[in-house]
């Protein structure tokens, strides 16, 4: 089945004819560019990277390496979220507004040059979670291929690691302002506290964490398998992690869970 959705894909890139990938070097945005590159050619695939507030400056190094790794054309623009009209009031729309600011960014190199599509990485597991962006991208006929033909996580690792994708056991990642509690306004000072506390944590041996901020409380969240090592270091970690600006720091005995912040939103 994962190799019949594989030719699907295929055949769907193939009539968006010359594209721009939205690439920000997660598992399934690699996935994808990985494909069109091999599917289109190289000369006909564009992989854009949106350098901003909210994503980690590690995360663009490692794009800008899988895209060369991928060998594909790489353009990284700057944005900012934050300048965005409504973006950081940090409403239930945040990541609509965040979308609809990158495709006004991207339609115009698209068009001078002279490619046809915007495709970015939305997968079949995004239906079945608040994704407000994908409103944002159905208002830009940019599409989700990979959804389109209902590839999941799973089947992305798979083959990722089938294509030697280094990504293919890359922890789930999302922007920065993911970690910030609806309704508080996003600041740079919170953004940084944010990437400084996982880079720290990630420093000590945890690969999926997420740091979510309600105002002056960090609450740690890892695997159950990590947890017996934040409790080993609670002492440190207290103490790095109020450096960076929090007076409190918890740890959420639920562990990680993607788009945990969404349990608020009575939708």
């Amino acid at each position: 089945m994962v190799y019949q959705k594989l030719e699907q894909l295929k055949t769907n890139l193939r009539e968006l004819n010359r594209i721009v990938v939205a690439f920000s070097g997660g598992v399934d945005s690699t996935f994808l560019l990985k494909v069109a590159v091999d599917t289109l050619g190289p000369e006909r695939v564009l992989a854009i990277t949106a350098d901003s507030e909210t994503y980690p400056s590690h995360e663009l190094e490692e794009a800008k390496e899988l895209a060369k790794r991928i060998g594909v054309k790489h353009q990284v623009i700057e944005t900012s979220e934050l300048a965005i009209p409504g973006y950081a009031e940090n409403d239930l729309n945040r990541c609509y507004f965040c979308k609809k600011g990158l495709f006004e960014e991207v339609y115009p190199i698209m068009n001078k040059l002279g490619y046809e599509n915007i495709v970015y990485g939305l997968i079949a597991d995004d239906n079945s979670e608040y994704r407000p962006g994908a409103k944002a991208a159905k208002e830009y006929n940019v599409r989700g291929p990979l959804e389109e033909v209902e590839f999941y996580k799973e089947e992305i690792r798979e083959l990722s690691k089938e294509f030697g994708l280094p990504t293919w056991d890359k922890p789930s990642f999302a922007c920065l302002s993911s970690r910030i509690a609806y309704g508080e306004r996003i600041t740079q000072e919170k953004l940084n506290k944010v990437e400084k506390s996982e880079l720290y944590l990630k420093g000590l041996g945890i690969r999926q964490m997420r740091v979510r901020t309600h105002e002056e409380i960090a609450r740690i969240e890892v695997e159950p398998a990590d947890m017996e090592l934040v409790l080993r270091h609670h002492d440190e970690i207290t103490k790095t992690i109020q450096s960076y600006g929090y007076k409190f720091v918890t740890l959420d005995l639920s562990g990680y869970k993607s788009g945990s912040m969404n349990k608020v939103l009575n939708l």
